[in-house]
Formats: C-alpha cells, sequence, structure tokens
C-alpha cells in the first residue's frame, strides 16, 4: 500500500470543520494506506507555548482523532517529539536548503508578519522540517489545502536535491493529496469564509449542547428573501450547507423549500441546524470525555505510535547516514 502522512498541530480543539474535511476521510483511508498520522508538537514550538499547554494540547488531539474513529491498530498515530530521527534528518535537510528559498516562502512571510517580535529560525525552516517528516516515511501521498502546496513544492525540491547531490534515487517525491469527494468544506457561523478556530466561527467537536446551540442561534442571518426563488447571500448559503452536512435530506429540503417560497423563518431553522449538530456530536462528544479521563490509554497508544514511527524512521535514517557518508564505527 502507498503511504500516506499527514500532521495537525496542537493548536485547540478540533472543529466541524476539521472533521468533514479532514479527518472523516482519514477514517477511511487508513483502511486503503500505510497511514502515519502525527500531531506536530515540535512544529508549535514557533509560536513558543508553556510547556504545559504542549501536553494538554497534544493529548487533546491525540483523544479527539481516536473519539472520531482514526483506529492505532490500522494507523500509526504519533506525536512528533516521540520520534527524534526527524530532527536528525531536519538537520541534514537544513544543510542542503538556501536561505533564499526559505525567505521566500508565503508561510514564513505570514508568518513574520503575524508575529514580528518572534520571526525565530523554526519559522524559516518550518519547510525543511515539514519535508523531514513527509520524507522520514518516504510518503506517496500528503492530504494537504492549498496554503501547504508551496510548502509541499519545497518537500519535493529537497528529495530531488538529496538525491542529486548524493547520486542516488533515494527518496520519492511527495505528491499532494486532493481528498476530493472525501471531504468536504465546512462554512463558518460569522457569515463568511470556512469554519476556523477564530472566536464565534466553530464548532467544536467537544462542544456540549448548550454551546452548540447558542452559537448557532448566533449566526448571521439576514432580513430574509422578498421574492421567490432568490439567490442566498453567503452567509445564508453557509447555514444551508451546514444543514445539508448533518441534517437529512428531508429537512434541507423542508427549509430549502421554505427559503424558495419566502415564508422561511431563520429562527426554526437555527433550532433545527442546532438539534441536528448536537444528535451528530454527542456520540464523539461522549467519546472524548471518556478518552480524556483514561490518560494510561492514551499514553499506550502514544506509545504503540511512537515504536511503529520509529521503526520506519529508523531504517530512513539508517540508510541517509550511508550515503551521505557516516558509517558506524
Amino acid at each position: 500500500m502507498d503511504t500516506v502522512v499527514s500532521g495537525i498541530r496542537p493548536t485547540g480543539n478540533l472543529h466541524l470543520g476539521n472533521y468533514f474535511g479532514a479527518v472523516r476521510a482519514f477514517t477511511q483511508m487508513q483502511n486503503e494506506y500505510n497511514c502515519f498520522f502525527f500531531i506536530a508538537d515540535w512544529h508549535s514550538l514557533t509560536t513558543h507555548p508553556h510547556p504545559d499547554n504542549i501536553v494538554r494540547s497534544t493529548n487533546t488531539i491525540l483523544a479527539e482523532y481516536l473519539a472520531c474513529g482514526i483506529d492505532p491498530e490500522k494507523a500509526t498515530i504519533y506525536i512528533q517529539s516521540d520520534v527524534r530521527e526527524v530532527v536528525e534528518l531536519y538537520l541534514y535537510l537544513n544543510m542542503n536548503a538556501y536561505l533564499g528559498e526559505l525567505e521566500r516562502t508565503t508561510s514564513f512571510k505570514e508568518k513574520a508578519r503575524q508575529q514580528p517580535n518572534n520571526v525565530n529560525a523554526g519559522l524559516l525552516t518550518y519547510p525543511t522540517l515539514m519535508a523531514a517528516d513527509i520524507l522520514m516515511h518516504k510518503a506517496v501521498k500528503v492530504p494537504v489545502g492549498k496554503d501547504q502546496e508551496q510548502n509541499m513544492e519545497m518537500a519535493r525540491k529537497f528529495a530531488r536535491r538529496f538525491n542529486t547531490i548524493y547520486g542516488v534515487d533515494f527518496f520519492v517525491e511527495p505528491q499532494s493529496y486532493a481528498l476530493g469527494d472525501r471531504a468536504l468544506k465546512v462554512p463558518g457561523l460569522d457569515g463568511s469564509g470556512k469554519m476556523g478556530k477564530s472566536e464565534g466561527n466553530a464548532i467544536y467537536l467537544i462542544d456540549d449542547a448548550k454551546t452548540i446551540t447558542k452559537k448557532v442561534m448566533r449566526a448571521v442571518t439576514d432580513a430574509g428573501p422578498t421574492e421567490p426563488n432568490s439567490p442566498r447571500p453567503e452567509p445564508i448559503a453557509n447555514l444551508f450547507t451546514l444543514m445539508e452536512i448533518v441534517s437529512s435530506p428531508e429537512v434541507y429540503k423542508h427549509f430549502s423549500d421554505s427559503y424558495n417560497d419566502c415564508s422561511i423563518r431563520y429562527g426554526d431553522m437555527k433550532k433545527q441546524l442546532a438539534e441536528d449538530i448536537c444528535s451528530f456530536s454527542a456520540p464523539i462528544r461522549e467519546r472524548i470525555l471518556e478518552l480524556n479521563s483514561d490518560e494510561a490509554y492514551l499514553r499506550q497508544v502514544a506509545k504503540l505510535g511512537a515504536e511503529k514511527a520509529r521503526e520506519s524512521a529508523s531504517k530512513t535514517l539508517e540508510e541517509v547516514r550511508q550515503i551521505i557518508g557516516f558509517r558506524h564505527r
């Protein structure tokens, strides 16, 4: 089976956008590919998180991945910092990465603008660490969004450069993998764009029914249609997209028809949407709470994942050392 690698920074709870945009697809892919799903705690150091937050956030993502259906017996789920081989490959790749090309990456320029008082070397070399994560397992496919496509091209460039410098055909060039019909773009509640972690925009998988209802009832709407079959403004179209994702076809059709004949009441639509989101997320939330209270099991899963990831990583790294010229003494 082809190898797939995907990582997520531990920067908070997963939301519906994460689930329908990627995680649900991962639960399908684990049956079709050799999957490595990791929690990128080293990447999070570019923002200087507090030590307690690193541990807590890492456990949060681990529990939520498991609650969503990623199976540690089918896929390798691991914490990035448990696989120290990645850092050594990161070092080797950095030796062949050039300052100019790293400074030109969009991700570096955006992060430098967002945190002008913390433009650290980790931000600059983010593409080489990402490449090390991918190349370490010789991944063929990497599920990424459009915002990461430049960094994926960097990973391919580093693979080619390594092969060229040492005259080998060792690293495959990883390809961006579009989830296609496996993934959905989930809109936010603030009237525009996709669901993210900004205030008032997201519904988290850990949210309880009261919180979900409160968020949905505050979602942006308008005065309602004044003519039959009117185009739907973005905030209204977003609500219908959410309903199409979580509600039954009959419910969606009812409110779509009422919008088209100008009889819709947004309050009723929001109440139904909140109920349907609660029904969908309740089993996941219950499982998250169970897992969060079982630290021993989370440690066991992390340990299993680290062992499997290090087995793959150590094999690659040993070959890399041989190619570069380092020998065991």
